[in-house]
C-alpha cells in the first residue's frame, strides 16, 4: 500500500510540475534555459540571504517550484532522473526583492513612459524575482502586467503593484491626480485596493490630514503605505503611522530652518545643508531612533542619487546598449551637464557640486539607521537622469550598500530577506532554505568576496524555472525609453 501511495504521490507531483510548465506561452518558453521537473545544482557556493557566511560546495535540489533539499555535495546525492548542473565556480543566492522598482522611465520634460515591454524582462534578467512598483502612473497597466506574468504570458518578476501616487495640490507632475482633501484620499485608497493594488505611495505635496486619512484607510484593509515626502517630515509621518519612507535623508525636509510647515519648498542650498548634517548626534540621530521605535522602514535608492554626483558612475556599456538612440543621447547629455562648471555655478551658486557631500551623507545615514535596528530596504528608482535601468540598477544598489559600509553579505541580506520581511513573504522568499520558493540567482564568481560579481548573472530561477539572463537582455537592446 505504501508503495502504491508513493507512486500516486509521485505521479501527482510530476503532473503538477508539467501543468505549471505547459502554462508558459511560447514567448516565455523562448527565454527558459532549464525546465526539468527536478533540477540539481551541485558543487555550488550558496549565499542564503540570512547574512551568514556562504556555504561552500553545496548541492541544491529544486522540485515542484520549491527548494526540496540543500546540503553538502559530498553527502547530498542528486535524485534519480533529475537534471544535474555542475556549478563549480558559481554562486547561488536568493532572488533580489526590489522595493523601489518602477515600471516607468523618464521620457523628457517631466513626463514618464511605461516600460511595460522592457523593464519586466530586465528586472528578471538582473536577478530581481520580486518587485514593488512603489508608485504607479499607469496602475491599470501594472495590474494587467502582473496578471500576464502570473499567467505565463510574459516574462518578468512577481509584482506587488503600488497604487497611483497620493499627491496633494501643487504637484509638479502632470501625470498625477491631485487630492482635493481627506475624503478624496480615503476614496482613492479604497477604490484602488478594490482594483488589486497592495500598497500606496505618498508624494511631495500631500497635507497632514490627507496623509493621516490615507494611512488609516489603507491600514483598515491590511495595506501598507510608503512615502517620498517633502511637505511632511519623517518624524511627523512616523507619528501618523506610515510604514516606510523612500530615499532616506536627502528628501527629509524637517531639518530646514527655512521650511514653512506643510509646504514643499526646494532651494539651491538644500543639498549643501544635507552634506553638513551630523548623523551620529542631534536631530538626525533622534529622527533615526524615532523611526526605529515606530517600526518605520527606509528604502535605499542610492543609484538614482549617484547619477547626479560629478565623476561617478561611469555609465556601463550594457546600460547604454539597452537605451533607444534618443534616450541614450539624453542620458549622456545629462551626465555632461552634471559635471559642467558653468551649469554647477548657475544652479548651486558654488564652484563645486554639493552632490558629492550629500551622497556620502545619505550613505552614512542609511548605515546608521540599519545599525540602530531599522529595517533598511533596497531599490533603484529608474527615474532621475535616465541612467538607472531596471535590473542593472538593482545590482548597483547592492554594490553601493557595500560602499556605504555594509559587508557584501549584509548588503545581499538587505536586498533579499529585508524586502521579503517587509512584504510579509519571508516564509516563502528572501532566503534559501528547503520548502521555500525556488527564486534564485546564479552568478559566476563570489559576491561575498567581490560584490561586483553580482553583475555576472548567468541564470535566474523563478518558481523553479531557469531563465536565460543574456537572452532577456538581448531582447530589449535599444528599446528602453520606447516601450
Amino acid at each position: 500500500m505504501k508503495r502504491i501511495m508513493a507512486a500516486i504521490y509521485a505521479l501527482l507531483s510530476w503532473a503538477s510540475v508539467l501543468s505549471a510548465q505547459t502554462a508558459l506561452s511560447p514567448l516565455v518558453r523562448g527565454f527558459v534555459k532549464v525546465d526539468a521537473p527536478v533540477v540539481t545544482l551541485t558543487h555550488v557556493r550558496v549565499i542564503d540571504g540570512t547574512g551568514e557566511a556562504p556555504l561552500e560546495d553545496q548541492t541544491l535540489v529544486i522540485q515542484r517550484s520549491r527548494i526540496e533539499r540543500l546540503g553538502n555535495a559530498a553527502s547530498t546525492p542528486a535524485p534519480p532522473d533529475s537534471k544535474v548542473i555542475d556549478l563549480s565556480g558559481y554562486t547561488v543566492m536568493p532572488g533580489l526583492v526590489g522595493m523601489h522598482d518602477h515600471l516607468v522611465y523618464p521620457t523628457g520634460n517631466g513626463v514618464y513612459g511605461e516600460m511595460a515591454y522592457s523593464f519586466p524582462r530586465l528586472y528578471l534578467a538582473g536577478g530581481v524575482t520580486t518587485i514593488r512598483t512603489t508608485g504607479a502612473l499607469e496602475p491599470y497597466t501594472d495590474l494587467e502586467l502582473k496578471k500576464a506574468i502570473n499567467a505565463g504570458q510574459m516574462p518578468g518578476p512577481k509584482i506587488h503593484v503600488t497604487g497611483p501616487y497620493l499627491e496633494g495640490k501643487g504637484s509638479w507632475a502632470i501625470q498625477m491626480h491631485q487630492l482635493t482633501g481627506p475624503d478624496d484620499a480615503a476614496k482613492t485608497v479604497n477604490f484602488w485596493i478594490d482594483q488589486g493594488v497592495d500598497s500606496f505611495k505618498i508624494y511631495n505635496f500631500i497635507t497632514s490630514d490627507e496623509l493621516a486619512t490615507a494611512i488609516a484607510a489603507a491600514h483598515k484593509r491590511g495595506v501598507k503605505v510608503t512615502g517620498h515626502l517633502c511637505s511632511i517630515g519623517f518624524r511627523e509621518a512616523a507619528a501618523l503611522g506610515i510604514d516606510d519612507l523612500e530615499h532616506g535623508l536627502l528628501v527629509d525636509t524637517e531639518f530646514f530652518r527655512w521650511k514653512k510647515p506643510g509646504e514643499c519648498q526646494s532651494t539651491p542650498q538644500d543639498l549643501d545643508f544635507y552634506g553638513k548634517l551630523d548623523v551620529k548626534s542631534g536631530p538626525v540621530h533622534d529622527m533615526i531612533l524615532d523611526l526605529v521605535q515606530h517600526h518605520v522602514a527606509v528604502t535605499s535608492t542610492l543609484p538614482v542619487f549617484e547619477m547626479a554626483v560629478p565623476g561617478r558612475p561611469s555609465i556601463q556599456q550594457r546600460v547604454l546598449e539597452t537605451l533607444s538612440p534618443d534616450a541614450r543621447g539624453t542620458v549622456l547629455a545629462n551626465k555632461v551637464r552634471a559635471t559642467d562648471q558653468a551649469a554647477i555655478r548657475q544652479r548651486y551658486g558654488a564652484e563645486s557640486s554639493p552632490w558629492s557631500a550629500a551622497f556620502k551623507k545619505e550613505m552614512e545615514f542609511e548605515y546608521a539607521f540599519a545599525k540602530a535596528g531599522g529595517l533598511l530596504l533596497a531599490g533603484l528608482d529608474p527615474t532621475g537622469m535616465g541612467g538607472v535601468i531596471a535590473g542593472f540598477g538593482d545590482q548597483r544598489e547592492v554594490e553601493l550598500l557595500v560602499e556605504a559600509g555594509f559587508t557584501p553579505l549584509e548588503a545581499i541580506h538587505i536586498a533579499t530577506a529585508n524586502g521579503a520581511q517587509y512584504l510579509g513573504e519571508l516564509d516563502h522568499i528572501g532566503t534559501i532554505a528547503p520548502g521555500k520558493q525556488a527564486d534564485l540567482v546564479v552568478v559566476k564568481g563570489d559576491p561575498s568576496k567581490k560584490i561586483e560579481d553580482i553583475e555576472k548573472v548567468e541564470m535566474v530561477f523563478k518558481d523553479g524555472m531557469g531563465y536565460d539572463s543574456a537572452k532577456l537582455i538581448e531582447s530589449v537592446r535599444g528599446v528602453v525609453g520606447l516601450r
